[in-house]
């Protein structure tokens, strides 16, 4: 699974989604549904905007975690 880690940014960046998206130039409904992890697909050109923002690498910002085996 794929571990969106837009709310540790916010946080971390004392920012909020408005502002997020406004700087992003992202609707704020996509940044919602990253932030709540609702999100079926992601852009490129959406990830890029938001390491641009925070300066920070695709790590920062996705995480894989394995599935646990059944």
């Amino acid at each position: 699974m794929i571990k969106i880690k837009l709310s540790d940014l916010l946080g971390k960046h004392k920012m909020t989604q408005k502002a997020l998206a406004s700087a992003a130039n992202i609707r704020p409904a996509t940044v919602s549904k990253m932030y709540y992890e609702e999100v079926k697909r992601i852009d490129v050109k959406h990830l890029n905007s938001i390491c641009r923002v925070f300066d920070c690498e695709i790590s920062e910002l996705l995480e894989y975690i394995p599935d646990e085996k059944k």
